[in-house]
């Protein structure tokens, strides 16, 4: 039983490590991808150009064939030319009014008669010229979220998170839909609203009620009487500044105040929280406040747990698993994150993959 127990035990964790991409030109100029401390090639010849996130990439290759890498296997998708999407999860490519999906190795038909569309991590929202409808495909099953009398009236809506698409019907109602559900938010007329959405939550002042609402788990709950100037949404949690300038962490009812100062930065996406205080950098990860730098970025990245920036010298920082790691010291590189990997492109055409907490060159 041990020797069993022992033997899946291996078998996941080979599996949990095989998955996801982290895509890149080589100094040979192949299309390669990191994976479990090797560059396994993908591609001999130049590609044209590609689109990755965590766990895929899409890519047309030398002839013009759209092509897909899930980290285990090359697939042709079509040889015709296409607009395409990617995601960390799903890809979305139109060929002539047909809208196809690539989901869970699957492909998919979603409609013949698409006009616009949006991927994120979860769903793709598009347009149905033919019923004159917006629809969400959510763990590969299309849902019509509504209709219009007139063509013109049809457009993808401009909030759409990870999970979550807020959307207006044909009377000005406002609705959300998550994970297969669809939530009434209200009726606000002509009244703009700047919905902020992240994953499994967002976040928006009401212009009637005046109060700053978060809608979490289903529910929707007042979390200031009074609006807020600055909020975002990240996964599972929100963050605003509250009428005396605290900067407020919210998520499942409970507040965390992160910083008294008025902080002059602050950023959220996906774990992570940003800010600074007095020229120092903060973030906010796994329940922890860290230290990142003395000075404040002025560029960097925020993916997942990872908070990758240029640091002091003009090379490659970043905070990986509640540690700053320096990646590089040379000028001029230029980073992505993947899943919990940093990828950073050196001037010589070369590429550093910070991973398990190692360095991998090619």
């Amino acid at each position: 039983m041990k020797f069993i127990k022992s033997l899946l035990f291996i078998l996941t964790t080979y599996v949990s490590l095989a998955q996801g991409v982290v895509p890149m030109k080589d100094f040979n100029n192949f299309f390669v991808s990191f994976q479990d401390g090797f560059f396994q090639t993908i591609e001999l010849q130049p590609v044209i150009e590609y689109k990755a996130g965590d766990e895929l990439v899409a890519y047309v290759d030398t002839r013009g064939n759209l092509r897909l890498y899930d980290g285990k296997s090359r697939k042709d998708v079509t040889n015709l030319t296409t607009e395409f999407q990617v995601s960390d999860h799903l890809m979305a490519y139109y060929i002539s009014g047909s809208l196809r999906a690539y989901d869970s190795g699957k492909f998919l038909r979603l409609t013949n008669f698409a006009r616009a569309f949006a991927v994120r991590d979860s769903i793709i929202v598009f347009e149905d010229t033919q019923y004159k409808s917006l629809n969400v495909n959510y763990k590969g099953v299309s849902t019509q979220l509504t209709t219009f009398s007139e063509l013109d009236f049809l457009k993808i809506p401009t909030s759409i998170g990870e999970n979550i698409v807020i959307y207006r019907d044909n009377a000005l109602n406002t609705f959300a839909f998550w994970r297969g559900n669809t939530y009434e938010i209200g009726n606000f007329n002509e009244e703009i609203i700047n919905y902020n959405i992240g994953t499994d939550v967002f976040c928006f002042n009401d212009p009637y009620n005046q109060s700053f609402v978060v809608f979490q788990n289903g529910k929707f709950t007042d979390v200031e009487n009074l609006k807020v100037n600055k909020y975002k949404s990240g996964r599972g949690f929100i963050v605003y500044e509250d009428i005396n300038g605290n900067l407020i962490y919210f998520s499942n009812g409970e507040k965390i105040q992160l910083s008294n100062f008025s902080a002059s930065f602050w950023d959220v996406r996906d774990d992570l929280v940003v800010w600074s205080e007095n020229s120092y950098v903060f973030a906010y990860s796994n329940g922890k406040k860290i230290q990142i730098a003395n000075f404040i970025p002025e560029t960097y990245l925020i993916k997942n747990n990872i908070y990758a920036f240029k640091n002091i010298y003009g090379g490659v920082s970043a905070l990986v698993n509640g540690k700053v790691e320096e990646l590089t010291n040379n000028v001029d590189s230029e980073f992505e994150i993947f899943g919990n990997k940093v990828l950073v492109k050196l001037f010589n055409k070369t590429n550093l993959v910070f991973s398990e907490g190692k360095k991998y060159s090619n």
